[in-house]
């Protein structure tokens, strides 16, 4: 039987893969010994789920990523996906701009943030809040950068679940890749508060790609760093931009309902919602992803010693 199955043969296949696994287990990897014990404790496979949102079932979501060729790579966007670090911008923004009398002195609420601001690339910004003078914007922009990393390196805190899923990656030996509209100064400042340093293999700056985010570049400039195609990779992000610019590089995305309204996420497309990395939602989709890969490691260790599985 070949292992492109039918939905019909997809227990047996399970029951007979199951036997054999211990043989097998004695010539795999330790990553791939990690994948083979979640397919141990799996249940036949579910149909492919279609884009979930946060509140929906967990157990709705659990195929959502079985599309996948074997994972190879993580991305995460920074702020909102790493760290919550959206407050401490808004707080900035709405110091500043008070201080110069926009929106006649008013301090800028929640709503406008989100509609105008969060997810953005500076540049875009700075158009949007002066389109009369745009020397000045980026003059702004840049100045509460400087206001941000301050107030940043004073109190920041990782997402729930952040470090839980970083074992998760770094036990399954995945490469990983952090992607943001975040000037260089500021991603690297939140990488490092994190302890995140030595994790991430590349950062990219969409400001240093051809287009920042909600373009596709940042993210095929990644997935060209760590040497994976857009089939072996999944993509966190929090916000519609970077949801927009996941979806069009054609990796799967996992959007998170940080601090940006669910529905406007979900607009975007991204395969499924999660409040954090403790969501259940992603951790039934992680144990589809393990299994893939170990269903991948006996097919090819079955060629190797050139038995196949038959009925």
């Amino acid at each position: 039987m070949s292992l492109s199955y039918p939905s019909a043969l997809r227990s047996y296949f399970y029951s007979q893969a199951q036997s054999r696994l211990p043989r097998l287990c004695d010539s795999l990897s330790t990553s791939q010994r990690l994948a083979v014990a979640s397919l141990q404790r799996a249940s036949p496979c579910h149909s492919l789920a279609m884009t979930v949102s946060a509140s929906d079932n967990a157990a709705d979501s659990r195929s959502s990523l079985r599309g996948l060729a074997p994972l190879e790579a993580i991305l995460f966007d920074v702020d909102g996906t790493l760290c919550d670090s959206d407050p401490i911008h808004h707080h900035a923004f709405q110091v500043m701009l008070q201080e110069i009398g926009f929106n006649g002195g008013v301090p800028i609420d929640e709503q406008f943030f989100i509609d105008n601001i969060a997810g953005k690339h500076n540049d875009d910004i700075a158009r949007i809040l002066f389109p009369d003078d745009i020397p000045r914007g980026l003059k702004f922009t840049d100045d509460k950068e400087a206001m941000f990393r301050k107030l940043a390196s004073e109190k920041l805190a990782a997402i729930d679940g952040l470090y839980k899923l970083r074992k998760w990656i770094e036990d399954r030996g995945l490469k990983r890749a952090a992607v943001t509209n975040a000037p260089r100064a500021n991603a690297e400042l939140l990488i490092s508060q994190l302890g995140l340093s030595d994790f991430f293999q590349a950062v990219v700056i969409g400001s240093e790609c051809e287009h920042a985010k909600p373009h596709p570049d940042p993210y095929l400039k990644a997935l060209d760093l760590l040497k994976v195609s857009k089939e072996q990779a999944i993509i966190f992000e929090d916000s519609p931009s970077g949801i927009k610019a996941g979806v069009v590089a054609g990796v799967p995305v996992i959007g998170l309902t940080t601090r940006n309204p669910e529905h406007l996420l979900m607009q975007e497309k991204p395969t499924f919602l999660i409040r954090n990395y403790d969501d259940p939602k992603l951790w039934a989709a992680l144990e589809e992803v393990d299994k893939t890969r170990a269903l991948e490691d006996i097919k090819r260790h079955e060629s190797i010693s050139g038995s196949t599985l038959e009925t």
